[in-house]
Parts: C-alpha cells; sequence; structure tokens
C-alpha cells in the first residue's frame, strides 16, 4: 500500500480538513464575485430607472410652470405695455420679423415659469451651462443668455 495521496473522486469527501477548507474557499469566493456582479447590475439598473424618472419629472415641470408662467404673464400681454413692464420686470418681449421690418409675432424672450426654475436652479448650486440646458430643452428658448445674465450675471 502506498503512502501517496490521491485527489478525492467526484462525490467522495475531502482527504483532509485542508482540503475541504481550500474547496469551501473557492465556493465562497466565487459566491462573493457573483453576489458582487449582482449588486452592480442592480445599481446601475437603479440609477438607469432614477435617471428616466427625473428626466419624466423635469419634462413634467417644465410643462406646469409653463402653464402656470402663462397664466401668469400671458406671452402676447397686449398692445404698448407688456404685463412685465407693468410689474416693472427688466424682461421685455422680442417682436420677432419676417424680413420687412414688420413684427409678426411677439415671441417672450423667457416665461416667469423659465425665471423661476433657472432661479431655483441656480439657489441650489446648478451650473450656468445646467440652467441653460434645461431652458432649451424644457422651454424651448434658444438664447437663454438674457435671463442667465439676469440670475446669475453676466458669463465671464
Amino acid at each position: 500500500m502506498s503512502s501517496e495521496r490521491r485527489p478525492p473522486k467526484r462525490g467522495e469527501p475531502p482527504a483532509s480538513a485542508a482540503d475541504a477548507a481550500s474547496r469551501l474557499a473557492t465556493i465562497v469566493d466565487a459566491a462573493e464575485r457573483a453576489a458582487a456582479n449582482v449588486i452592480d447590475e442592480a445599481e446601475r439598473q437603479a440609477q438607469s430607472h432614477l435617471d428616466e424618472a427625473r428626466a419624466r419629472a423635469d419634462r413634467i415641470v417644465a410643462a406646469r410652470l409653463r402653464e402656470l408662467a402663462d397664466e401668469l404673464d400671458p406671452a402676447g400681454a397686449g398692445e404698448g405695455e407688456s404685463a412685465a413692464e407693468r410689474r416693472g420686470g427688466h424682461l421685455k418681449p422680442v417682436a420677432a420679423n419676417d424680413g420687412d421690418g414688420k413684427p409678426t409675432a411677439l415671441r417672450r424672450s423667457g416665461s416667469a415659469g423659465a425665471r423661476l426654475l433657472a432661479t431655483q436652479m441656480a439657489v441650489s448650486g446648478a451650473s450656468r451651462t445646467e440652467i441653460e440646458q434645461r431652458l432649451r430643452t424644457g422651454f424651448e428658448i434658444d438664447d437663454t443668455d438674457e435671463i442667465l445674465d439676469a440670475i446669475l450675471g453676466p458669463a465671464e
């Protein structure tokens, strides 16, 4: 009979406690790696859901702010003096023109809702770029400089 140790066959118990501990450590390591992968994937999915929900919420808030702003300060506030001028505001409507020098429609450079949102974002620490992006996407404002300059001061 030889004193050589042979590896246990499949289904056979390990020959020693050291072999059992080694196999157990391998199994635990594999389980920990699998658990870490599951957690990472769950975090990625959760972040994706949060990003989608935040974008939806931003669109809803922007739409509601536009509605409220239009109720408080309609774009065509009348001939002559605008609602912003009556309140002493410094933002004035911009007259679009069709090329012949005659105004075709009164277009607001920024609704009260856009100004409110920009102010709230500035107070919460958002950057000028972040605020500008929200005004462009949420309120479809092409030229955001007037609103941003009024709230944050002129860009450097």
